[in-house]
């Protein structure tokens, strides 16, 4: 069931989407090789817990971390741990969220570890873009397969893998919500978008295939040939005209 929020409810959620858009807007500046994962995830952690929130993630379905860290071929999920070590030319997909009085952010970015290969930072970009070519549709009036549509459409013009196998949700009192939503799709298919839904809009793109598998951790997602990924998302509120990203800063 596709929930509308009120009013108050989307007042709720642009606490913990601001005090995410910040966090990510900060994680830039941050990151830099010689960092473990996990001291990234502790990073997040303080900055969230620090505003009074809680780390969404933190519990949800076991996950053992404040956030999920994925490095290189690592799609999502990645569990931080101490000894895993950002080495320059690394890039890493940081995906989190904080919640305040019941209601939840998301959101996710890809990062480079200095100095990166062009073919990578073409692939962060390339994976951004596709989050804002998908969100043109992100209006009353169309549906979501207009959303994947576009993301499919964007990313598979640069010869880039779609991931198929994990998608975009609404968000609001459960992290997960109805409707979700493909990076990939045909236009004027799925569930009608309407005013006062907010979404997790989030392309994961590949420099290669969409194939992916995962670890024995249970976890973390990678792509079965072992080339990178990128993860770009951002909590999105329908609006009367243009969609509001509430997690961007």
């Amino acid at each position: 069931m596709i929930i509308i929020k009120s009013k108050r409810e989307i007042e709720l959620m642009r606490e913990p989407c601001k005090v995410t858009a910040e966090l990510l807007h900060d994680l830039a500046d941050y990151i830099e090789p010689g960092l473990s994962t996990m001291d990234v995830n502790n990073f997040i952690e303080k900055r969230i817990t620090g505003h009074g929130m809680t780390p969404t993630f933190k519990g949800y379905g076991g996950f053992p971390a404040a956030a999920c860290v994925s490095v290189n071929e690592e799609i999502i999920h990645g569990i931080p741990h101490e000894t895993r070590i950002l080495k320059e030319g690394d890039i890493v997909s940081v995906d989190i969220g904080a919640t305040y009085k019941g209601y939840n952010s998301d959101a996710a970015r890809t990062y480079p570890v200095g100095v990166i290969s062009a073919e990578d930072q073409k692939l962060i970009d390339v994976t951004r873009q596709s989050f804002f070519e998908g969100i043109k549709y992100a209006m009353e009036g169309y549906r979501i397969g207009d959303i994947g549509h576009a993301v499919q459409q964007y990313a598979e013009s640069f010869g880039m893998g779609v991931i198929r196998d994990y998608t975009g949700h609404g968000t609001g009192t459960k992290l997960h919500e109805d409707p979700y939503i493909p990076n990939y799709g045909k236009p004027g298919k799925g569930a009608k978008i309407e005013r006062n839904m907010t979404l997790a809009i989030e392309p994961m793109i590949a420099l290669g295939s969409y194939e992916v598998r995962v670890l024995g951790n249970d976890w973390t997602v990678v792509t079965v040939d072992g080339r990178k990924s990128a993860h770009y998302e951002n909590t999105v509120l329908v609006t009367d005209g243009e969609p509001e990203i509430l997690t961007l800063q």
